[in-house]
């Protein structure tokens, strides 16, 4: 059970300290891709002022104290995790190719008796009991 505790904890350690290069990855690299493609539109400023009122910036509808429904954080957050999920999965399958395939060795069955030799033990009992 300790080395289980210990594995646990190892593997946290691990994954905060993996999930900082992804985030960098993401945001430093990724993103700014993407930024790119779609014409440098930053989705974390899109929003909608729920007063019925517009607003030039979402800093400007939060400084007039408006409701807002910031959409464009849920779009970001939607390409976040795709690009995330892609980039784990390209280094679990990395990964996966590293690691040395041991072939599995056929297990041999369990050396005993022949069918003759069993026959032949049961037969001499019979013999035996019927002598007796």
């Amino acid at each position: 059970m300790k080395g289980d505790i210990v594995a646990l904890a190892t593997a946290v350690v691990i994954g905060a300290a993996f999930k900082t290069i992804v985030d960098s990855v993401v945001k430093d690299i990724i993103t700014p891709i993407i930024g790119v493609i779609t014409g440098g539109t930053d989705f974390t400023t899109k929003f909608i002022a729920l007063n019925g009122e517009t607003y030039a910036t979402l800093e400007a509808a939060k400084e007039a104290e408006a409701a807002v429904m910031t959409y464009g954080n849920l779009i970001q957050a939607i390409i976040n995790f795709v690009i995330v999920g892609l980039f784990i999965f390209l280094f679990l399958r990395a990964y996966e190719k590293t690691k040395q395939k041991e072939d599995p060795k056929p297990v041999a069955a369990p050396k005993g008796p022949t069918q003759e030799e069993l026959l032949a033990e049961i037969r001499d009992e019979l013999r035996k009991k019927n002598n007796a």
